[in-house]
């Protein structure tokens, strides 16, 4: 059986830099950085007096616009991914009918679900008496799956839904999986990606395993997330939400929807060996795995959205994977945009396929935020780095997603031929 052709056909995003891929685009041209010190977690734990983080503002006004019915059972990664959502299906110009048909779907991922009603609950359970005391809601708050269920009742959908839950690479998870339901012609149309909600109980977590920047360490917060760079320290944790609309490519020229790109591949995989560290050799099979997915020979590549998080460990296993897959021949352009954003863990993958997709549109390259001297073991690949994109053709890009626990992720999006 032919595999039918999955195209992208709307995109909608929440960041620190933008609630629209333009503004995130446009941001990230001029070298904005969306950390900050987190001054609202003072009082809250960890004794988080200088932490970090990349918060979003999320319209008051489209709150109120989701109905009560609804919104009681939603946490800000709800609201996040319903915000990124709606414009999504906006600009996919999708009808209802559209999205209530069985043919439609929705997958979402994120880390952990609900992390500040996961913490709230707990607040009540330990301070105010029991869970007697919780809300009917808090449940339905916290679950894994809160924003993929929240969102699907939002729009009415039918079809498939799916929360992969995998920390870090949960939104490419979300979009291979989809990109393999239409393939299959099990659904049509799928909204899909990721969400986050920044909270100190994470980025708390991270300093505990060796993996955030230090509250205690004095910095410069738009300089503290640095992927590849020797004086890198650690991440920086942001929130958001990335999603977009996938539809089998004769149903999107059907109804002359837009069309950003195609998902010409998918592939994901587990070292099997290692937790909490990167392992370069199961992120060079995921490599292998994907372009022999897509049919396509590495050498076409065009720009390679890294994951880079600015850790010591996994920035140098991706490199050294890139290094090895890639070779030497043809040094294909590379650059993270967690310099600009922090992690946004379980929304990242989205939100920085978003913009490599608008990359592809504008056929320029942009460079890696704070990166200046290329570390121990990330040297030799074609970094772009400064102030300024680079111009240079890109019809192919290669989006990585690495998470905790030896998940790995990568999809391959194309321009469409014209």
């Amino acid at each position: 059986m032919t595999q039918r052709r999955c195209v992208i056909t709307g995109m909608g995003v929440l960041s620190s830099l933008g609630s629209t891929p333009e503004e995130l685009y446009d941001a990230l041209r001029r070298g904005d950085c969306g950390i900050r010190v987190m001054e609202e977690w003072k009082e809250q734990h960890f004794g988080a007096e200088k932490f970090l983080g990349a918060p979003v503002t999320l319209s008051r006004e489209f709150v109120k616009s989701i109905p009560r019915s609804i919104r009681r059972f939603m946490s800000n990664i709800s609201l996040y991914a319903s915000y990124a959502a709606a414009k999504a299906v906006e600009d996919s110009r999708l009808a209802e009918t559209d999205l209530k048909s069985p043919k439609t779907g929705c997958i979402i991922g994120s880390t952990m679900g609900g992390t500040t009603a996961i913490a709230e609950a707990y607040r009540i359970v330990t301070e105010e008496g029991g869970a007697e005391n919780m809300s009917s809601t808090q449940f339905f708050k916290s679950v894994s799956h809160t924003a993929v269920f929240n969102v699907s009742h939002l729009f009415g959908i039918t079809g498939t839904v799916q929360a992969p839950c995998a920390a870090c690479a949960s939104a490419v998870q979300a979009v291979g999986q989809a990109r393999d339901l239409i393939a299959g012609g099990k659904q049509d149309i799928v909204l899909c990606g990721g969400a986050e909600e920044l909270a100190p109980e994470v980025s708390g977590s991270f300093e505990i395993i060796y993996a955030g920047v230090s509250p205690s360490r004095p910095r410069n917060p738009k300089a503290s997330s640095r992927p590849f760079d020797a004086r890198r320290v650690g991440l920086v944790c942001g929130e958001g939400a990335g999603i977009i609309v996938l539809e089998e490519l004769e149903h999107a020229l059907k109804r002359g929807a837009p069309i950003y790109g195609e998902i010409i591949g998918y592939a994901t995989c587990c070292c099997g060996s290692q937790i909490s560290q990167s392992d370069s050799g199961a992120i060079e099979q995921c490599l292998r795995l994907v372009y022999d997915d897509a049919g396509l020979e590495p050498s076409r590549t065009d720009y390679i959205s890294a994951h880079a998080t600015s850790t010591i460990q996994g920035d140098a296993a991706e490199a050294a994977a890139l290094k090895n897959f890639f070779g030497t021949e043809r040094k294909i352009p590379v650059s993270s945009l967690k310099g600009h954003l922090g992690h946004t863990l379980g929304a990242s993958g989205t939100i920085e396929l978003i913009a490599s997709l608008m990359m592809m549109k504008h056929n320029e390259v942009l460079p890696t935020l704070n990166l200046e001297t290329p570390g121990e073991g990330c040297e030799g690949l074609d970094y772009v780095m400064g102030s300024r994109p680079r111009s240079v053709p890109v019809s192919t890009v290669l989006k990585n997603s690495f998470a905790f626990g030896g998940i790995n992720a990568a999809l391959l999006c194309k321009k469409m031929d014209t």
